[in-house]
């Protein structure tokens, strides 16, 4: 059967619940770019700028933790390896959904923009048909997208219409951004575990080292965690 005759069998009950589900997330995840295009701006970003990260980047710890560690004063460096481990999973995801999305070209190359957490999830949620997971994996990348970078831009021009936009408390934001990212991963008694010895790390670490080297330091508790689960299992 031809991949256009796949999305044609999708039964349209379960293609309504499945565009439910992407818009929903969609609109979740404006909620969140407010604060990132807020936050960035605060920390001395451009509204441009701004909008480019989330363009070009998008993939919403990565760049919350970017403008997290410049603003905090911590080197471009430290910053772009903190930004770059917490979306090397992006390429992980890639890996799973290129056999299901069988897409060349430039559809290669979108698709390959749009895999993050909430399309990969949504796709591996709706694995039968075939044809229903592709659908799932391109309408939520594609709503994600679309209200991300609206989120963005509205919250950056909101920002910059303001004074002084620190005086918010931006900031906090900050790390309420990444609890609530955070939050949801938190399953079991290994990830509460993994988590609070990042943290650890993290909160030792952050009185002698620079901004930025602590949270890299946290990361690499993760992926050493990681190594070891992948070994006993």
């Amino acid at each position: 059967m031809s991949d256009g005759a796949q999305r044609v069998a999708v039964p349209a009950p379960l293609k309504r619940t499945i565009t439910s589900n992407a818009v929903g997330i969609g609109v979740a995840s404006f909620a969140y770019a407010l604060s990132f295009g807020a936050i960035a701006v605060s920390t001395g970003l451009s509204v441009w700028q701004t909008q480019a990260m989330s363009v070009l980047m998008f993939t919403g710890a990565s760049q919350f933790a970017l403008v997290s560690v410049l603003g905090a004063g911590g080197g471009l460096i430290a910053a772009v390896l903190t930004a770059w481990l917490l979306g090397a999973r992006n390429g992980i995801y890639g890996l799973s959904m290129a056999p299901l999305l069988r897409a060349r070209g430039l559809r290669r190359l979108v698709g390959a923009q749009l895999t993050i957490d909430e399309s990969t999830a949504m796709a591996l949620a709706n694995p039968s048909p075939p044809a229903a997971a592709r659908y799932a994996f391109w309408s939520t990348g594609v709503s994600v997208f679309v209200l991300w970078n609206t989120g963005t831009l509205i919250g950056a021009l909101g920002a910059a219409a303001i004074g002084d936009p620190s005086m918010l408390g931006l900031d906090a934001a900050i790390s309420a951004a990444f609890i609530a990212l955070l939050w949801p991963r938190l399953v079991d008694r290994t990830m509460w575990a993994v988590a609070l010895a990042g943290a650890g790390v993290a909160l030792v670490l952050t009185p002698v080292l620079r901004p930025g080297l602590p949270v890299l330091a946290a990361a690499l508790v993760a992926v050493l965690a990681s190594v070891m689960i992948g070994r006993r299992t």
